[in-house]
C-alpha cells in the first residue's frame, strides 16, 4: 500500500491501481467516457486528465495526463481540476462534439464545461471510437465480434468487412457499456437484434415462466465457457 494526495486528500491505495479508479472510490468526480472496470483503461477519450506532480531528486514536475491508465504512485499530489485541466477538457469535448454531436452525454459536458459552439468542421458520426464495445466483446464476453476498421477520418468500430458477424451472440453487453448510446438493441418474445451490427437471433424462452431471457446462442457461449450442459440454462435467473 502506498499514500498519496488528491486535492490535497491523504488517500492509501495498492501500488499500481489506476488514479481514476481510486479517485471514484474516494467520491472524487472526474468525467470521463471510455473507461470501464471490467477492461484494462488505455485513455481513448482523454477526458479524464489530472495534473500529477511527482518529487524528483528534490525538483518537483507536474505533467497532464489521463488519468485512467495513470498508476497509482507514493508521494504524488493529483490534482483533479484546474483552468489548465478545464481547457484542456473544453478543447477535447469540442472536438468529441464535432465529430459526434447528438450525443447526449456529450451535450451535457459540452453544457457543464461551458462549450457553446464547435469551431471545427462537423460531421454526423454518432459513434465516438472509444472502443469500449470492442474491448468488452473480445476481453469480458470472450467473443471477438468486433475491432476497428479503417484509419483517419475512415476509421470505424464495427464487425469485420461491414457484414453481420457470425460471432455476435447477442448479448447486449456493447449496448449497454456504450458512452455515446449509438449501439440499439430491439427485443420482441422471439428475437434479439442488435441493430447497429444488423444481427437478430432466436430467444430462448424460460421453461417454467414463459418469459424470453436469452438468445440461445449467448446460452450456447456459456455452456461452452462453463463445460456445463445447455439443458443447465432451460430457466430464466429468477425461475433458476
Amino acid at each position: 500500500m502506498i499514500q498519496f494526495t488528491i486535492d490535497g486528500k491523504t488517500v492509501s491505495a495498492q501500488r499500481g491501481e489506476s488514479l481514476l479508479k481510486i479517485a471514484k472510490e474516494q467520491g472524487f468526480r472526474i468525467p470521463h467516457l471510455c473507461y470501464h472496470e471490467a477492461v484494462k483503461p488505455y485513455g481513448a477519450c482523454r477526458l479524464c486528465l489530472v495534473e500529477v506532480t511527482r518529487t524528483s531528486h528534490g525538483r518537483k514536475r507536474t505533467q497532464l495526463t489521463t488519468s485512467c491508465n495513470y498508476p497509482a504512485l507514493e508521494g504524488i499530489e493529483v490534482v483533479t481540476t484546474s483552468e489548465r485541466i478545464n481547457r484542456n477538457r473544453r478543447m477535447i469535448i469540442e472536438l468529441l462534439l464535432a465529430r459526434s454531436p447528438r450525443a447526449r452525454r456529450l451535450q451535457d459536458l459540452a453544457a457543464e464545461y461551458g462549450v457553446e459552439k464547435v469551431r471545427f468542421s462537423r460531421s454526423d458520426a454518432d459513434c465516438i471510437l472509444c472502443g469500449l464495445c470492442v474491448q468488452i466483446c473480445r476481453d469480458v464476453v470472450g467473443v471477438d465480434a468486433l475491432g476497428f476498421v479503417g484509419r483517419g477520418v475512415n476509421k470505424d468500430a464495427r464487425p469485420p468487412f461491414g457484414e453481420p458477424s457470425k460471432e455476435c451472440i447477442a448479448c447486449g453487453a456493447c449496448v449497454e457499456t456504450c458512452p455515446a448510446d449509438c449501439i440499439k438493441m430491439e427485443e420482441s418474445h422471439t428475437m434479439r437484434t442488435i441493430v447497429r451490427w444488423e444481427r437478430s437471433l432466436p430467444m430462448r424462452v424460460c421453461e417454467d415462466c414463459g418469459y424470453p431471457f436469452a438468445p440461445t446462442f449467448q446460452l450456447m457461449h456459456f455452456a461452452r465457457q462453463t463445460g456445463k450442459p445447455l439443458g443447465d440454462f432451460r430457466l430464466c435467473p429468477d425461475c433458476r
